[in-house]
């Protein structure tokens, strides 16, 4: 273990995160994994070798929710904490619509980082959401990043097309194609995987062309042993056992219980029409199922509502009424209660999921001591492997859940043995302790690898020499082709304004060119050097007066960057040619392009990552290919500067004019498009922090600027 403490920043982005009275069920986006990272950070903060969990999530103002989600800080327990970052609007979003905001959550969070004094030592993101805002971050701050899926989107994409989904229409509902592109491009840049089970690695990352095993590592998620623990001798709870008995003519009978939210991948339809078609079932046990929370059926999302009604209308397809029981309302606090009560009865778990990653439930129900069944497809197997506590069973089929919930309930003997192997197996392999044993042993072999890198991190946020940037306040960065120049008199009236402010803005550019090329040009219009000189499409940042170049970012950058490698990788690749001498850099490949011959952009990208070779593939203008390191762009360079200077993004105006200059204006840098400007920028038109201006070129520049009030 390392002879510091950690701190560790986790990120989960989307849902309903909060650490009391957690609303499982309310929406697809909150369910287990909210419970997950919650659990974990407490467990990970309790431990003797953290000094630090901040477990980041979006701050939420929306008046039908909770004003909980609005709270920029939530105390956990010891060392763990929730961080609330604003993110986009500030009402609830699905996680589907959060793609277009999540690089301003990058941003939130450099600011964030830079107020604590000192940086995490690892990055731990779930989901393909916080994975994307987590790769930006360890790229920019040289962190390792460590990444739990939860969900993938290839499996689910496949899962809906064999429903007789149409692509169209599942791309319309989930924007599966952003969220797999994010995950393929995590699964290249993280450096540990985890997963809950071995089938997850096999049959669900086995789908993904950019997945390593050997990155990937099975850490299965515990459970609160003092919270799920057998009933014991202890009375029931009356409240809750009466609100489940009000439901039924004949209580006493055993319970086939089910706890999930209401969606259509939990397969309540399923189960439903296993028990109202077998009578003998029916005579053996209730059936009692905990979908969450509800006040009106018709006020859920749509979704959601559709599966409560079709829930509702199989109950009394099959004349269900007294035999089985839906409560309205039921709190996380209860839940453990409920596995007591059924254990109390000689019930059964049944979780009856078309296909499940891993099953919390599963894990609770067993440390309660109540046996499980389970589908034979997903993570259930490792369960039942390791606990030996229930059956496996083909969910697609409602008979064969019958048969396997009658078999379980008519040997009492077994049952018996089932439970006891259940709780004590929970306690063996299925505690958080556990968990976090072997989590933070993987941690350390993962920092012991990445000590260079951490160094390397270290030289980029130290000052060598003097520089203008601790004396500036703002700093402009234009693009130089058509829009710092391309008129003369809109120049002049921009470099007056400059001799104006100097001392208190920095000016700086960033651009394609080199260095040198960048030098030339901006002297033949006759501008005075600029402070900062971002060239070689970021890949090369410089300072005036010496051209000293910044020695962190080139020490950054060079995270697996294997540039003789890569040309000998790309020599054979059609349609490329290796531009001119002068054109290729240390940190950039420069080719030239005949369109039809070239393959596309994916293709070349699996040529590369079977060589196990990383790079950022720049195409433009149907004629030029770059080749760059992972964390090399003209916007990551921004914000290296930002952090590296303690400057907020907020003092970063950034101009430009084509598609090149995106990844700079986007975020929360004041971005100014000038008049002039390619069509491809109008599709940032109604972002927020970026204004489209009237005039072309420097003028362009100008008139930003007076909307920002940037001389302020």
């Amino acid at each position: 273990m390392t002879d510091q403490k950690l701190y560790i920043l986790m990120m989960s982005v989307h849902g309903l995160v909060r650490g009391h009275d957690m609303e499982l069920g309310r929406d697809a986006d909150t369910g287990g994994q909210i419970t997950y990272v919650v659990e974990l950070a407490r467990a990970l903060g309790r431990n003797s070798h953290i000094a630090q969990i901040d477990l980041l999530t979006r701050q939420i103002e929306d008046p039908n929710i909770s004003p909980d989600y609005a709270a920029e800080i939530e105390e956990l327990g010891p060392n763990a904490r929730i961080v609330r970052l604003p993110c986009g609007p500030r009402k609830y979003l699905r996680k589907e619509l959060l793609w277009p905001h999540l690089d301003q959550m990058v941003d939130r969070c450099l600011h964030y980082l830079r107020q604590q004094g000192r940086l995490p030592d690892l990055i731990h993101t779930h989901y393909a959401d916080a994975g994307y805002v987590g790769q930006h971050l360890s790229n920019l701050l040289g962190i390792p990043q460590i990444h739990t899926g939860h969900s993938l989107g290839r499996p689910k994409r496949a899962r809906l097309l064999a429903s007789g989904r149409k692509e169209q229409a599942i791309e319309r509902q989930f924007n599966l194609s952003r969220r797999i592109a994010a995950e393929e491009e995590v699964l290249v840049h993280a450096s540990l995987i985890i997963t809950s089970t071995s089938q997850e690695i096999e049959d669900q990352y086995g789908m993904y062309k950019n997945t390593d095993p050997r990155r990937c590592q099975v850490i299965p998620p515990g459970t609160d042993t003092s919270r799920f623990s057998p009933p014991g001798r202890k009375p029931l709870d009356p409240a809750i056992q009466a609100g489940i008995d009000r439901f039924l003519n004949t209580p006493e009978k055993p319970v086939i219980l089910t706890i999930c939210r209401p969606d259509t991948r939990k397969n309540l339809h399923g189960l439903i029409q296993a028990y109202g078609s077998d009578p003998s079932l029916q005579d053996m046990a209730n059936l009692v199922i905990i979908a969450g929370s509800r006040e009106d059926i018709r006020a859920m999302e749509e979704s959601q509502r559709k599966v409560m009604n079709d829930v509702l209308l199989d109950i009394d397809r099959y004349d269900l009424w007294g035999k089985i029981a839906i409560p309205k309302h039921f709190m996380v606090e209860d839940v453990p209660e409920v596995y007591r009560l059924a254990v109390r009865r000689r019930g059964i778990f049944v979780n009856s999921a078309l296909t499940e990653p891993f099953g919390l439930t599963l894990i609770e129900a067993a440390a309660s001591g109540l046996p499980i069944i389970a589908p034979e497809d997903g993570g259930p197997r490792d369960i039942i492997t390791n606990c030996r506590n229930g059956l496996l069973v083909n969910t697609l089929n409602p008979s064969d859940i019958a048969s396997a919930l009658k078999d379980a309930l008519s040997d009492r003997k077994r049952w018996r043995n089932w439970s006891r192997n259940g709780i004590a197996s929970v306690r063996r392999h299925y505690t958080w302790d556990a968990h976090v044993s072997k989590y933070l042993r993987e941690a350390d072999k993962l920092l012991y690898r990445e000590r260079k890198r951490l160094r390397r991190q270290l030289a980029a946020t130290l000052h060598a020499g003097r520089s203008p940037m601790p004396l500036a306040r703002k700093v402009i960065i234009s693009d130089i082709d058509n829009t710092l120049l391309g008129d003369e008199q809109g120049l002049a009236e921009f470099l007056q304004w400059l001799r104006m402010h100097a001392g208190n803005i920095s000016f700086g550019i960033a651009t394609g060119r080199t260095v040198e090329s960048a030098v030339r040009i901006l002297k033949k219009w006759r501008v005075p050097m600029p402070d900062i000189l971002i060239t070689s499409v970021g890949s090369e940042i410089n300072y005036w007066p010496s051209l000293r170049p910044d020695k962190g970012w080139s020490n950054h950058i060079r995270h697996r960057w294997r540039r003789e490698a890569l040309a000998e990788a790309l020599k054979e690749i059609p349609g490329l040619a290796l531009q001119a001498p002068e054109n290729q850099r240390e940190f950039k490949l420069s080719y030239l392009v005949t369109p039809e011959r070239m393959p596309p952009l994916k293709q070349l990208y699996q040529h590369l990552h079977k060589q196990n070779l990383h790079a950022k593939l720049i195409y433009s203008h149907e004629a030029f290919l770059d080749v760059l390191p992972v964390r090399a762009s003209k916007g990551l360079a921004v914000r290296y500067l930002a952090y590296k200077w303690g400057l907020p993004l907020q003092s970063f105006l950034i101009a430009g004019d084509s598609g090149n200059d995106e990844e700079m204006l986007v975020g929360d840098t004041l971005g100014v498009v000038v008049g002039n400007h390619s069509p491809e920028l109008e599709s940032l038109r109604d972002r927020e922090q970026i204004y489209f201006a009237k005039n072309t070129y420097a003028l362009g520049i100008l008139e930003g600027m007076k909307h920002y009030h940037f001389d302020q």
